[in-house]
């Protein structure tokens, strides 16, 4: 079992003026409960829009009346209801910080009611779509085509998110074992296996296209390097090759990295796997959370447990991964016919379901 990373705690210390307690409750969420760095600008974003609708008036003196025009406030700025939803949680549970630290003596917040959501359906890949895709970055079109191959591999395989794939490092992948070791949400780790044709696209990319990167890199520094020791003067040529090596990346702790050998972007993923979706035909609104949708719908119609599905995809909750029970209606069908003692038909009656 590979070794677990520890976490060391921090203590925050909360300000004294109103506008620095948004600061110190950062602090708290990122230092104290090492909530994710997505999570805590999640956060940092909601607060900031309720500091706005705030103005000049004091959190200690607002009461429930006047608090409660602030769902309104959101609602008129044309958020959804979903983003309501989350910026009332933001709220309470920085209202939560203030009272532990004696700033509040209730948290008033918890008083407001969330508006109610429509259960979306998640976007889902069929098996041929997710087939043609894995397979549709090529060697004749695509510069980086072995690599994004292990990705797309990497993400239907896993089920990760889009922020724990690019987060992932040469360290969390063990190939031998054939598996892999997640950081998820809240710092939580989690070993994943991998199938065998991820492991060989992981492999092919790790052995060949990633090396030829940073070789390149390399070869652009010493480059540099000739053209700063050529230069008669070193604050001309010197100070432009100190410059540009600042940006020279001659290795990466990370797993999957650019074609400059930098940290692969959250952003540049989504774009990635957009890219190929369209070029097989499959809805626009595709994205890397589709293949992690399509991942546990295809466990659960090959037979996985929905407990199963659930510890594979790090959801503290089960009725989180319920949703995908909606999603499979074909196994759900399936059970029905098989065991319902009313599911088919005979000849005295047109059918017994």
């Amino acid at each position: 079992m590979p070794p677990r990373r520890t976490l060391t705690p921090h203590s925050a210390t909360l300000a004294t003026s109103q506008r620095d307690w948004l600061g110190s409750f950062l602090e708290y969420i990122a230092r104290e409960r090492q909530l994710a760095r997505n999570t805590c600008f999640a956060y940092r974003a909601d607060l900031i829009r309720f500091y706005r609708w705030l103005g000049d008036r004091k959190i200690p003196d607002l009461t429930i009346q006047e608090l409660a025009d602030f769902p309104g406030r959101l609602r008129d700025e044309g958020l959804s209801p979903a983003s309501i939803a989350r910026n009332l949680t933001s709220l309470r549970v920085f209202f939560r910080f203030l009272v532990g630290e004696g700033v509040l003596r209730q948290n008033i917040a918890d008083l407001l009611v969330s508006p109610r959501q429509w259960e979306r359906l998640p976007t889902v890949l069929t098996t041929g779509q997710i087939d043609r895709l894995l397979v549709e970055p090529r060697p004749d079109v695509d510069e980086m085509w072995i690599r994004d191959r292990a990705i797309l591999e990497f993400c239907y395989a896993t089920g990760m998110r889009a922020s724990e794939v690019v987060n992932l490092r040469t360290d969390d992948v063990y190939l031998e074992r054939a598996c892999c070791r997640r950081v998820g949400k809240g710092s939580k780790e989690q070993i994943l296996n991998l199938g065998e044709v991820a492991v060989d696209a992981y492999k092919r990319w790790m052995e060949t296209s990633r090396p030829i990167i940073f070789a390149k890199n390399a070869a652009y520094k010493e480059r540099l390097e000739r053209r700063a020791r050529r230069a008669r003067r070193l604050k001309d040529g010197g100070e432009t090759f100190f410059r540009v090596q600042k940006e020279i990346n001659l290795d990466s702790p990370y797993a999957f990295v650019s074609r400059r050998g930098r940290k692969l972007r959250r952003e540049a993923l989504w774009e990635l796997v957009k890219k190929y979706a369209i070029r097989i035909g499959a809805p626009a609104d595709i994205s890397p959370h589709s293949l992690r949708h399509s991942f546990a719908t295809h466990m659960l119609q090959n037979g996985a447990d929905l407990r199963q599905v659930q510890e594979m995809l790090g959801h503290e909750s089960i009725a989180t991964t319920q949703i995908y029970t909606h999603v499979d209606m074909t196994r759900l069908r399936e059970i029905y016919q098989k065991n319902h003692p009313r599911s088919e038909c005979d000849e005295d009656m047109v059918c017994k379901g």
